[in-house]
């Protein structure tokens, strides 16, 4: 097969237009590959070794000897470039390439034309590099065979795998046979590295042939020429160690800008004032029923306007530039000189800038930017949700009369909310740097930084409309269209059709209902409904069709047999209810079971009746206990390795990690071609990969390693103070918590962290240890109800929390944000949010009437709290051996545990080696662990989610892929964001206010004429009578 070549040069070497030929009559006779030269240093190559280690008659010495030779004579002229000496073959060299004349290695020599360079530049390296290529010289003579090491400078994402496959196939082959044809000459990898030809541009080796003419019978081939041409160079966009999945190449840039600004006045001031506005808003209504929420992505494009008018406000023409390095303007000695005053270089400054141009300029630091944009939303995203602990304080304070003093809440809701912090920062080797851990959940946010600051539009599947335009369209039309369904139509929201013709049919109502149904028919127009349990656009399709397998199993095919067989007596209550029962079918009436100081009250319980859960909410118990379980089995078998090594590096560089986990790079990114030291193949592109993706490595990590880390001590000792901090509140204040129930509670979030995170960060479905925490609590400390509240606080949201942190550190990761000041972001953030909380509800309880009673004014009745009261009583008073104990009605669900630990061993067992295999996609803790959203959501929540999610996830993407990558995240955003400001504009402009009590049509009132929306039971009690045993 002929072995194609690019261009040809005589191996002597020009110097002042003579050649100097005379040691080297044989190889002169031969036309060598240039990709097998390249420029010789001007000092002396340390990698040399002595002529004596080789054949003193062998090529390679001679050819050694000959630069050596030429470098010492002509060293006054430091002109070492080689003349180009062109064979008869010149019209195919003019064919290859125009000025600059490239140097590229053959396709038959074992590369391409990867990593080409202009003649004449250089290619020394540094010292570092140049013991690089000695290690990995030695290395490639110690074993018998070497690998090629493929640049990906060519492997760009336009490349089709069978077209690259079918290039390396016949690169293959032509090396084989050229290696095969020269056996008698050696290896000529050895000979390449003799002579100081480095892997860095070819690795194929150079050929010495006996003669020349079986070199010029196969220095051409047309059809490898024009697939060499056709080869593009390196592309920093899409690098090799890109991102191997799609939805985070179409939201996140693979190029990191360093001079940006991100440490400035702008920035902190925004930062705290939306956290401030948020915190107050979420808190302010989380006590009032029905609430609204402002989620952080109405800060995100508020703020964008914002910091715009500040630039157009504070910045001038004249203003000197700043230099920004990692994100900190960096002070030079003209800051305070004439620059300062707005003069020219030139000119001297005579008058000294005022203090209030210099306070403008202090003010004007830096460009509004996409990195200042992400510091805003991070912290933005770490306050809007309001403190779990506030929930505590209600319920001591209004419903267990107790009193909480300010310094006893300043306490708990630091220690609560920091805590979680600490778990991120301490988990970012295993959740936040490997390239397999994508967070679906925050491509949102880049895409939309993407969409608001970058100006690049390209053609996706013939749609030319710009991102941004694309965004604001959608966002209109959303915002508009919600008032439909949100206000004027709401029958459009609760689209239970089937049960409008036969309302009073229960069967009906339970199979095809969407308020206490399973929703079987998954037709909705309101987005509130689509996304409730996420964004399906978000989510990838075969974690989507895990969810959807739950539900069609569990939901729809279980849970109807179970209800209408009366299993655990479901048949006397709903079929899906967020409330619990007592044996009459109606909602537990909590009050009768407790003593005036609110203490379990046994004898009155024993007259009352037990507690009794519709079949749903029975069900997702013991999908709970089961996705608790498979959570560990499934993270042992699928990522345990992956976690140890992950562990033993962790271990091994606990010291390095102290300076900074991210190794500075001194000169800015390393060389796209020798990444880490040798070239890097392409990662492999897939949906779902399952193996070694904690130890995946990609270009973000690489970006992100010119950075000082956080280290791993500022960690540490925030861990340390706010668990000292915990131990002080749950000893010193009446909560009836031992300082080792604290500990208990923080040792269930640590052991269950990094799987739950793993999982949200792949599949962004976040497995919740609300129920476990419950459960533990109400076993070990039984009857204390308050222990158990602040037991769930500690344990559940320090997980809750952590994983929210954990997203925002790998936004911060994406939008290379430097750890350090992500650090102080996220921290300061947290704590002036906490302590606006604090203000905001002692405010309120001193300024709302008969807040969080029934007689409240505007429905101040504190729902949440109120629902996580109950929860304190039933598994707190009440305690879990009522439940699950030896003669309790739901003894049957503690076998879910086993259940779940033993399946996910079955699958891995069985698909552990089958790579390609569907069994490898299913996903148990997701399909456990999502449904536990049933109640509250209902099946049409998790129907028409799946069906969005099928529609763009799987149909668009393989139909219209450009349009996917370019428009989904930015679709997804728009629609979450124009529903968030029409529900604003909404409540606040029409509901809040009164103007639509007396607003009723059909459209108003159809839904709520069945049962569906009175969540009537299958059976009804008997009046006077009871269900369930007579005495227990």
């Amino acid at each position: 097969m002929p072995v194609p070549s690019t261009s040809h040069v005589h191996a002597g070497a020009a110097v002042g237009g003579q050649q100097r030929t005379p040691h080297l009559p044989d190889i002169t006779q031969l036309d060598i590959p240039l990709s097998s030269l390249r420029t010789p240093p001007a000092r002396h190559d340390s990698r040399e070794e002595p002529d004596e280690e080789l054949d003193p008659e062998s090529d390679a010495t001679l050819l050694r000897r000959h630069r050596r030779n030429t470098n010492d004579d002509d060293a006054p002229q430091h002109d070492s470039r080689p003349l180009i000496a062109f064979n008869p073959f010149r019209k195919l060299v003019a064919l290859m390439s125009k000025a600059p004349l490239l140097l590229r290695s053959s396709p038959g020599f074992g590369t391409g034309s990867y990593g080409a360079v202009p003649v004449g530049v250089s290619t020394e390296t540094s010292d570092e590099e140049d013991n690089d290529d000695v290690r990995r010289r030695d290395k490639r003579k110690a074993k018998s065979s070497g690998l090629r090491n493929v640049s990906g400078a060519t492997l760009q994402s336009g490349t089709s795998d069978a077209e690259l496959s079918h290039k390396t196939a016949r690169r293959r082959a032509s090396s084989s046979r050229r290696r095969n044809s020269n056996k008698s000459e050696g290896d000529p990898r050895d000979i390449v590295d003799d002579v100081g030809l480095g892997s860095r541009y070819s690795t194929g080796g150079i050929p010495i042939l006996p003669d020349r003419g079986s070199l010029l019978e196969e220095s051409y081939s047309p059809s490898d020429e024009s697939e060499s041409a056709m080869e593009e160079p390196y592309n920093e966009e899409d690098p090799p160690d890109n991102s191997p999945y799609p939805q985070v190449r179409a939201s996140v840039s693979a190029v990191d800008n360093t001079s940006l600004s991100i440490n400035t006045p702008r920035m902190w001031v925004l930062s705290l004032l939306f956290s401030i506005l948020g915190s107050s808003t979420n808190l302010f209504f989380s006590l009032r029923y029905p609430s609204v929420s402002i989620t952080p992505v109405i800060a995100l494009l508020l703020v964008h306007p914002l910091g715009l008018l500040w630039d157009q406000l504070l910045k001038r023409r004249d203003d000197p530039k700043d230099e920004y390095i990692d994100g900190v303007r960096s002070r030079r000695p003209s800051d305070d000189s004439a620059n300062t005053a707005g003069e020219s270089p030139g000119r001297p400054n005579l008058t000294k800038p005022g203090a209030l141009r210099r306070l403008r300029l202090w003010l004007s630091q830096g460009r509004w930017n996409e990195k200042e944009h992400s510091c805003v939303y991070i912290s933005s995203n770490v306050s809007f949700g309001f403190a779990f602990a506030t929930d505590v304080i209600v319920e001591q304070t209004h419903f267990y009369k107790q009193e909480a003093t300010i310094p006893y809440q300043i306490l708990l809701i630091l220690s609560t909310q920091i805590l979680g912090y600490t778990f991120a920062g301490l988990t970012r080797r295993f959740l936040v740097r490997p390239g397999g851990m994508i967070w679906p959940g925050t491509l949102m946010s880049a895409a939309m930084f993407t969409t608001l600051h970058k100006e690049e539009n390209t053609i996706a599947n013939g749609w030319k409309i710009t991102r941004w335009r694309f965004f604001f369209i959608v966002w209109a039309s959303a915002f508009a269209f919600y008032f439909l369904p949100g206000l004027l139509f709401p029958a459009l929201s609760y689209f239970s059709v089937i049960t409008w013709f036969a309302p009073k049919n229960v069967v009906i109502s339970n199979l095809f209902g969407v308020a206490s149904g399973l929703g079987l028919f998954p037709v909705t127009f309101d987005w509130a409904q689509i996304a409730y349990i996420g964004s399906p656009l978000l989510t990838p399709f075969w974690a989507a069709m895990n969810v959807v397998g739950g539900l069609v199993i569990v939901m729809w095919i279980i849970a109807p047999i179970a209800y209408y067989k009366n299993l655990f007596f479901s048949s006397y209550m709903p079929i899906l209810s967020s409330a619990v029962f007592d044996n009459t079918g109606k909602i537990y009436d909590v009050s009768k079971i407790l003593t005036p100081d609110f203490l379990f009250d046994k004898e009155a319980y024993h007259n009352y009746s037990r507690v009794y859960l519709p079949i749903t909410y029975v069900l997702s118990y013991g999908l709970q206990f089961a996705a608790l379980a498979s959570l560990l089995s499934h993270t042992a078998c699928w990522h345990g390795k992956d976690i140890w090594k992950q562990w033993k590096a962790s271990l091994k560089g606990v010291e390095a990690e102290s300076k900074g986990a991210y190794a500075a790079v001194p000169n800015g990114n390393p060389p796209p071609t020798a990444l880490n030291g040798h070239r890097k193949r392409r990662l492999s592109r897939s949906d779902s990969q399952l193996d070694n993706i904690i130890s995946q490595e990609d270009v973000h990590n690489r970006l992100m390693k010119k950075y000082k880390d956080a280290p791993l001590y500022w960690y540490l000792f925030t861990f340390i103070s706010m668990t000292a901090v915990g131990i002080f509140v749950v000893e010193y204040y009446p909560i009836f918590l031992p300082w080792y129930g604290l500990l208990l509670a923080l040792g269930i979030c640590a052991i269950l962290f990094i799987p739950i995170g793993i999982v949200m960060a792949i599949t962004n479905q976040h497995s919740s240890i609300y129920l476990i925490c419950q459960l533990v609590c109400g076993a070990v400390f039984p009857g204390r109800p308050v222990a158990n509240m602040v037991f769930v606080t500690y344990g559940y949201i320090s997980s809750a929390q952590g994983i929210k942190f954990s997203a925002d550190l790998k936004l911060g990761h994406y939008m290379k944000i430097p750890p350090r000041i992500l650090f102080s972001v996220q921290m300061v953030a947290t704590i002036v949010s906490s302590i606006t909380q604090i203000f905001v509800l002692n405010w309120m309880f001193a300024n709302v009437p008969n807040i969080c009673t029934p007689e409240a004014i505007n429905g101040f009745v504190c729902p949440l709290a109120r629902v996580h009261f109950n929860g304190s009583i039933l598994w707190g008073v009440v305690g879990p051996e009522e439940f699950f104990g030896p003669k309790a009605t739901y003894r049957a669900l503690v076998w879910c545990f086993p259940l779940g630990a033993v399946a996910p061993v079955i699958l891995w067992l069985y698909a552990r080696n089958k790579r390609k295999n569907i069994v490898r996609k299913i996903n148990l803790p997701v399909l456990f662990g999502s449904l536990s959203w049933i109640p509250p959501a209902t099946g049409l929540n998790f129907s028409v989610w799946a069906l969005v999610c099928y529609i763009f996830n799987y149909v668009i993407r393989r139909r219209a892929g450009a349009w996917w990558a370019k428009y989904t995240m930015t679709l997804s955003a728009a629609l979450d964001s124009g529903l968030a400001f029409g529900l604003v504009v909404v409540f606040f402009g029409f509901i809040y206010p009164g103007w639509m009590e007396n607003f009723t049509w059909w459209g108003t009132e159809v839904y709520k004429r069945g049962c569906d929306w009175n969540a009537c039971p299958y059976k009804v009690v008997p009046e006077g009578g009871h269900f369930g045993p007579d005495t227990w």
